[in-house]
């Protein structure tokens, strides 16, 4: 199993970036696919959550109108659209999936956002 994440990277207040994380190793089709971050000296928190067809996407109230999360099955791909980036979105994000109790974490992608 191996989720790859994608996409980080040093960006400016404001800006954009989008996240990727590819899947392998199980049947990413049937999992709920879901975005987390984890900032310095702070919990890992919920982002994005994605259902397995790609339907009810739900939102951090921190990123709700600013991110957008997605999934191309035929792809085994995830993403997370990042738009109107603050300093506090800085964190080391980290896609997940999860299927009947069972969850898989990738090992996670640098975002920071700083003038």
């Amino acid at each position: 199993v191996q989720l790859v994440e994608s996409g980080g990277g040093l960006v400016q207040p404001g800006g954009s970036l989008r996240l990727s994380c590819a899947a392998s190793g199980f049947t990413f089709s049937g999992y709920v696919m879901s975005w987390y971050r984890q900032a310095p000296g702070k919990e890992r928190e919920l982002v994005a959550a994605i259902t397995s067809a790609g339907g009810r996407p739900n939102y951090a109230d921190s990123v709700k109108g600013r991110f957008t999360i997605s999934r191309d099955n035929a792809k085994n791909t995830v993403y997370l659209q990042m738009a109107s980036l603050k300093p506090e979105d800085t964190a080391v994000y980290y896609c997940t999936g999860w299927y009947n109790g069972l969850r898989y974490w990738g090992q996670g992608t640098q975002v920071t956002v700083s003038s």
